[in-house]
């Protein structure tokens, strides 16, 4: 068998979780043949745990500057783009205009310009870009999908999503370059995506226009200062810092292998800073956000995003002409701890109660009923497992429930936040298609790539 070629650019901390399946679970038909990076001090990282712990073998490594030569002398089928996001167009077109396949992760990119450059970068090369919304592919979320698209709720007119982060995983983007808006679009583009995607695919809609509200309240100096926690505010950052220890928001990078060889070991030759006080100066992304989307099918979103909550979850009503369905998913709290996909956990943090994920259906003149579904406990609803199955396993039967997304589909979900940020500086409802140019005659997500 002719295995398939992939190599990675970004060796930040989500990679691990698609590398490490690559190369065991589905080594018979893959094989990672590069990985690229700014910085030297993570691929060593990677590569010792390719060669050791992973039980595969280290691969050649390339600086960013020698991306171009990694596709020629490597060869790959496909490129696995992880970077920061503001870099993941670069990466996405070159590695098209090279004659390689792409996956990205999410968001597919950062603005509007980007978007569009990865859209021609398609067309004129002909080749295939996949986004990898995990959210999708969740069992919970996919039974959503099967209970709108029976019908057993009619027609969806409207749609309430509000997402909360706590102040242990939604304050580590403020610790990390997602916290400038030039780095990551603002938690509307990064963040977001998932689930003004999931909204795009559970209705089969198309968004049209936006309208949204932004600011920064909670995280910052000033407004740290200004709630009487001025002594929180006078470290640059937390590891090494002896009077941060005591700070709720304190991260030290020494406390792991991961942290201490990913991240401080990398800091020399990359220049990033893993754990910056999340109450400094510079902040230029708001930490809370509401929004209403219209869509071209004429359903309507109402969503909103905190950053800063005593407990992270989601609450997703739908408003259907014969009922109601709900979604609950207050599973607990976790973030990035660049860790392998066998050894991740809900993380034990005061207030972070795990109450479970459920969906309860609501008919008209009917009593309302529990979807029976089991408990799962892994990475993102247990999506990630199924999601790299279908990235690297063999060929199999079109999956009834479209979870896969193309470029078009990617561009669908961030071009909703790119419209947000614009509508937050402009205060005006903005267009989709000002934005990103989808195919006006498309009615349907499912319509496009």
């Amino acid at each position: 068998m002719v295995k398939k070629r992939h190599a990675f650019v970004g060796t930040g901390g989500r990679a691990l979780s698609f590398i490490e399946p690559l190369v065991t679970a589905y080594a018979e038909q893959n094989e990672l043949v590069a990985i690229c990076d700014l910085s030297p001090a993570r691929m060593a990282y990677y590569n010792q745990l390719l060669a050791g712990e992973i039980g595969y073998h280290a691969v050649p490594a390339y600086t960013a500057d020698r991306f171009d030569a990694m596709l020629r002398e490597q060869k790959p089928d496909e490129v696995f783009v992880c970077t920061q996001d503001s870099a993941h167009h670069d990466y996405i077109v070159r590695a098209l205009l090279a004659g390689c396949d792409v996956i990205t992760e999410k968001p597919m990119t950062t603005d509007a310009a980007k978007c569009q450059a990865i859209l021609e970068a398609v067309k004129a090369s002909g080749r295939r870009v996949r986004v990898a919304f995990n959210y999708r592919w969740a069992p919970f979320r996919t039974k959503v999908k099967e209970l709108i698209a029976s019908g057993v709720v009619g027609k969806i007119h409207s749609v309430n999503l509000e997402y909360l982060l706590d102040t242990n995983h939604g304050a580590d983007y403020f610790r990390r370059w997602h916290a400038q808006i030039e780095n990551s679009g603002s938690l509307l583009v990064h963040k977001s995506t998932h689930h003004f995607d999931l909204v795009n695919w559970w209705l089969d809609a198309i968004p049209q226009q936006v309208f949204a509200y932004g600011d920064l309240v909670f995280y910052g100096k000033q407004n740290a200062i200004a709630r009487g926690d001025e002594k929180l505010t006078r470290y640059a950052r937390y590891t090494g810092v002896p009077e941060a220890k005591d700070d709720p928001f304190y991260l030290d990078l020494n406390e792991s292998e991961s942290f201490r060889d990913l991240y401080l070991a990398g800091e020399a030759d990359s220049g990033y800073l893993r754990d910056q006080n999340v109450f400094r100066d510079g902040i230029t992304i708001p930490d809370q956000m509401s929004l209403n989307v219209r869509y071209r099918s004429g359903q309507v979103l109402t969503y909103s995003l905190v950053c800063y909550s005593p407990r992270e979850g989601m609450r997703v009503t739908f408003n259907g002409d014969r009922g109601r369905i709900e979604y609950h998913e207050f599973i607990g709290t976790h973030m990035n701890r660049a860790v392998s996909p066998k050894n991740w956990k809900i993380e034990e943090k005061p207030g972070a109660e795990a109450e479970g994920e459920w969906i309860r259906v609501f008919p008209h003149f009917q009593n309302s009923y529990i979807v029976p579904m089991p408990e799962i406990r892994a990475a993102h609803g247990g999506a990630d497992e199924i999601l790299n199955a279908h990235f690297y396993g063999p060929p199999q039967a079109p999956d009834v429930w479209g979870r896969t997304a193309g470029h078009e589909q990617g561009a669908a979900s961030i071009a909703v936040g790119i419209a947000g940020v614009q509508s937050m500086q402009s205060n005006l409802p903005v267009n989709i298609n000002d934005v990103v140019a989808l195919p006006p005659q498309a009615r349907r997500l499912s319509e496009l790539t």
